[in-house]
């Protein structure tokens, strides 16, 4: 029996075993299934249906037709799901779980922001929800299961639409559906009968999603389904050691929102730039609303605005004080466009202009970032190690210039961060990649040199206090870098000239 066609108290269509090769080709022609949609729905309209995250039918001011999220469309998902499963022992399956609701106190919750694998493979946006992927004893097919929250009038009232199991089969493609509240017997009979588990979620209990906690609380609906899990134990692999290699590696489209987001955020900086700020505070609102003005869906990660000897706390955020001339700002901000990340920080003067020792400073970090970003291209044959250990030695050469005493693991206190990482869906894209392996076309990584000068007597007087990072996005490829923030202008000629 294939193990996952089982029927029990859910949605189904019957499963397939067509040769691997025809499956992927059915799988790669898949669309949101409207006409079907439609009939189960009676006499709705398409534009009158409600889901729990917009499609193009319902939002066709966001996603084009065919995208299931925007700019990924229903195909490339499939293609994802396809290329997983091909790299699955037989009889094998994954289990995904999405992110939970988190809560800033009682009933005031955070925005929602779904789980990075989860997203990758099923492009489903709510919470409550679980993916298994599996593939056939034979190996020449897979089946989909994605267990969702059900319809529910009175809870959507409250907490929002959901798009329930209908959609599950019918809009996100799924093979078979079920309600979450019925996971234990969903899920069990499928993980007994498979040869391995891939999943992330036994091992980090942290991640606390709805299936963790069903997981490990103790309730009598829960035991089955953890015994079964506890025996299969020694069959249970880590699903982000298979994932990292296909996330890692972007496609077309993936880089597309990538590009928009860093193009977007980037003329945000610019903007921001030719005006004078008094406060922090203004400036990071004034970059957030700039994002989402030009096309970002939101601002994808807390920003740090940081004015004068602030800029030396790496994650700075409180963002409450006063910028005054004479000072520096850097600013590490930016965009999210359909859940694929921009990553820029930038400084510049409050005043506009440059003092002779910021001029130096700053032109420190900017031809060791320059010289880096190069480097992103697969022929130069380098991994983000390698480029760290060439930008520290550039930082070193230029600061014994400018009477640095560098001597020992000086650069350590100065620059005490890695050069960069890489950058995706997350903002540290695929946890646990190695930054020694070489760069490879197509792996989206952030340069970002900086130096972060103490206010003390064993550093030159003009540079004391000074904080500078120059950060951008970059897609690597094949003979030269794609720099996918380039609208944030860094030179300084160009940074003096918007105020002047």
């Amino acid at each position: 029996m294939h193990p996952c066609a089982h029927t029990l108290n859910k949605c189904t269509r019957p499963p397939t075993f067509l040769p691997f090769a025809v499956a992927i080709t059915r799988r790669l022609l898949v669309q949101p299934r409207w006409s079907t949609l439609l009939r189960r729905y009676a006499s709705v309209s398409a534009v009158e249906l409600r889901f729990g995250q917009p499609l193009h039918e319902t939002h066709p001011h966001l996603l084009k037709a065919g995208e299931l999220t925007p700019g990924i469309t229903a195909l490339e998902y499939a293609q994802r799901r396809s290329k997983l499963a091909a790299n699955l022992p037989k009889n094998a399956i994954a289990i995904l779980a999405a992110s939970e609701i988190k809560y800033r106190s009682g009933a005031v919750f955070h925005e929602f922001h779904q789980d990075s694998n989860f997203f990758y493979l099923t492009g489903f946006n709510e919470p409550e929800a679980v993916a298994v992927i599996g593939k056939s004893i034979d190996g020449d097919d897979h089946t989909f299961h994605l267990f969702v929250r059900e319809k529910d009038a009175k809870a959507e009232q409250w907490d929002g639409v959901r798009s329930g199991t209908r959609a599950a089969l019918d809009v996100f493609n799924a093979d078979e559906t079920g309600d979450i509240n019925q996971i234990s017997s969903l899920l069990a009979p499928i993980v007994q009968e498979a040869s391995k588990i891939y999943t992330d979620l036994i091992s980090e209990p942290k991640n606390k999603s709805f299936f963790t906690r069903f997981l490990f609380d103790q309730s009598p609906k829960a035991e089955g389904l953890a015994k079964v899990l506890k025996s299969k134990s020694s069959n249970t692999l880590p699903l982000k050691d298979v994932l990292n290699g296909f996330r890692n590696l972007k496609s077309d489209a993936e880089i597309a929102n990538m590009r928009k987001a860093g193009q977007a955020s980037g003329r945000a900086y610019t903007d921001a730039m030719r005006r004078a700020w008094e406060k922090e505070k203004g400036l990071a609102a004034y970059l957030d609303y700039q994002f989402r003005r030009r096309g970002c869906d939101c601002s994808a990660y807390i920003p740090v605005v940081a004015g004068g000897q602030n800029a030396s706390i790496i994650h700075y955020t409180q963002n409450d004080h006063l910028l005054k001339d004479g000072q520096m700002v850097l600013v590490d901000a930016g965009g999210e466009c359909g859940g694929y990340i921009t990553d820029i920080t930038r400084t510049w003067p409050v005043s506009g202009t440059f003092t002779p020792a910021q001029k130096d400073l700053y032109n420190v970090v900017l031809t060791t970032q320059r010289h880096c970003i190069s480097l992103c291209r697969a022929n130069a044959k380098v991994s983000l190690d390698e480029l760290h250990n060439i930008a520290g030695t550039a930082l070193t050469d230029q600061l014994k210039q400018l009477g640095f005493d560098t001597s020992g693991n000086a650069l350590d206190a100065l620059f005490p961060h890695h050069l960069g990482h890489y950058i995706g869906l997350d903002v540290h894209d695929t946890p646990g990649q190695s930054r020694k392996t070489k760069l490879q076309s197509r792996q989206c990584v952030t340069i970002e040199p900086g130096l972060y000068i103490p206010n003390t007597e064993a550093y030159p007087a003009p540079f004391r206090g000074m904080g500078i990072r120059i950060e951008d996005s970059v897609c690597v490829q094949e003979e030269h870098p794609l720099v996918l923030t380039t609208e944030a202008v860094k030179e300084v000629v160009d940074i003096e000239a918007l105020r002047n």
